[in-house]
């Protein structure tokens, strides 16, 4: 078939497939240290035919003229005909940066390491001052590719508004997600701020458990991943322990993870391998990895839990669905509230008396310390929102050349101070924060739900798992909201949420 050829919408969505399966496997090589350089640009080129103007507009005209499930599944069909047109542009810029990003090294106290590895070495450092040593260092390499993040990122913008026909990259991302960011903006703010007076005494307990009598009063970011491992309680949450305590857990609520053929575990520890754990569905339900980098502590566990939440949602995917309900979404809200309700196991202190053994006061303490860590994150992302919407309101005239006030709205979000040199490398594309913190809300009101039907221990409950898996079954087809309101919720009532962050649920 030619390049120019134009697929009908079945033959097309055939052929995605095949796309999709091989730049998931190429990223994931990538990602667990197996390759040390990204191919990715060749296989864009490899299936180039898959992506043209004429291929839109032949998907438009099927859109337009379907109703219902049928019209949803084009439309995604489409926008994904349009992100692959602007990858296979940007395909040489992106591979480009990831490699940079893998060549990169850094020297601490006389040892060269590569940025990734330096980024996991900030987690288990027990020295406060080297882990500020080590991530100043680890920022200001990073900070040498904002050039090229800031190149990649205009030109992606461009070519979007060009291809898309809307130049607002707010109002772009809106009708894709189906959503209005300004409204969600604003109802978390409002939970962010309803749970500041919880929140401020929690910090300052923890910070003092985790970092010492000789922390900052406000802990620079390099300081993160070390109070996320919640260091202090490793000798309790070991690195050994974690799959078999995270399996027996999964268990509980009757999914035997063992025996789930298609999902893949690999839990190896390689330099190279990217120390943020994720799930990489390359053919759901068939082909689904779930990758972790172990480096002890009680964030393990959450990191297992929280991609064993992804790869059982896209394991117990309906294989009888098409291809785009199984893998293709609008957005990653859906996917991301069973994630959150399987780490929100780890926030249960019964969770922690049953698997390690705590004395109840012990058990409530630990669970206390988890409490704290998603309110900072909820938090931070809250803020990370806001300066985002600032950001591309004013890309217009600044081209994302400024900071804006990321370091200063993080800063007083959280208590920890955030570099504004990472205004760029800590931008997810598609504004996945505000999926994220959908699915906070949504989370929220789920736990609500199973609480209502399923009872207090609803976190070791195969009640739970068959609830669970009904809404697996479904796929990537429903919205964040439609399971809103099947739980009996409005879309944007975080009070389910407000009430887990100060402590009440």
């Amino acid at each position: 078939m030619s390049t120019t050829a134009v697929r009908t919408p079945a033959e097309y969505e055939s052929r995605l497939r095949e796309y999709f399966v091989e730049r998931a496997e190429e990223g994931r090589a990538v990602r667990v240290g197996e390759k040390e350089v990204s191919e990715q640009a060749a296989i864009v080129a490899r299936y180039s035919d898959l992506f043209s103007d004429a291929q839109i507009a032949a998907l438009r005209e099927a859109e337009d003229a379907a109703t219902g499930d049928e019209r949803e599944r084009l439309y995604r069909l489409r926008k994904t005909c349009e992100g692959g047109l602007i990858s296979a542009t940007l395909a040489d810029k992106q591979d480009a940066l990831e490699n940079a990003l893998i060549g990169a090294r850094v020297t601490f106290k006389g040892e060269e390491m590569p940025l990734r590895a330096a980024q996991a070495r900030l987690a288990v450092l027990d020295s406060y001052a080297d882990r500020d040593e080590l991530g100043n260092l680890e920022r200001t390499e990073s900070a040498k590719l904002n050039p090229d993040r800031l190149e990649l990122l205009t030109a992606a913008e461009e070519l979007e508004a060009e291809v898309t026909g809307e130049a607002d990259a707010i109002a772009r991302t809106e009708e894709e997600k189906g959503i209005s960011l300004r409204d969600l903006e604003r109802v978390l703010v409002a939970a962010s701020e309803a749970t500041t007076e919880s929140y401020g005494p929690l910090r300052e307990r923890w910070f003092d458990k985790i970092l010492g009598p000789e922390r900052d009063a406000q802990p620079t970011s390099g300081q993160v991943a070390y109070v996320r491992r919640l260091s202090p309680l490793e000798s309790t949450y070991t690195k050994d322990g974690a799959v078999e305590i995270c399996l027996a857990t999964i268990s509980a609520l009757g999914f035997d993870l063992t025996a789930i053929p298609n999902i893949r575990l690999d839990l190896e520890d390689r330099p190279q391998k990217n120390p943020r754990a994720c799930v990489i569905a390359s053919d759901p339900p068939e082909v689904v990895h779930l990758i972790t980098r172990a480096q002890g502590g009680l964030a393990d566990y959450q990191a297992f839990m929280h991609e064993a939440g992804h790869a059982l949602h896209y394991a117990g995917v309906d294989p009888r669905l098409p291809f785009t309900f199984r893998a293709v979404s609008r957005d990653h809200a859906l996917t991301e509230i069973y994630s959150y309700i399987f780490e929100a196991v780890t926030r249960e202190p019964g969770w922690h008396a049953q698997y390690f053994g705590l004395s109840d006061a012990q058990a409530v303490e630990n669970a206390e310390a988890t409490l704290f860590l998603e309110a900072l994150l909820y938090r931070r992302y809250t803020a990370k929102l806001q300066y985002e919407l600032g950001f591309w309101e004013n890309f217009g005239e600044e081209r994302g050349t400024s900071p804006r006030n990321y370091s200063q709205l993080l800063t007083d979000a959280t208590g920890v101070r955030y570099d504004p040199r990472n205004y760029l490398s800590d931008m997810d594309g598609g504004f996945y924060s505000a999926d994220y913190l959908r699915a906070w809300i949504r989370s929220a009101q789920l736990r609500a739900y199973l609480i209502r039907e399923v009872g207090e221990d609803w976190w070791r409950s195969e009640k739970t798992g068959d609830i669970l898996r009904g809404l697996f079954a479904e796929g990537t087809k429903p919205s964040s909201e439609e399971i809103a309101g099947r739980l009996g919720f409005d879309p944007l009532d975080t009070g389910p949420l407000v009430s887990d962050l100060s402590g009440l649920g």
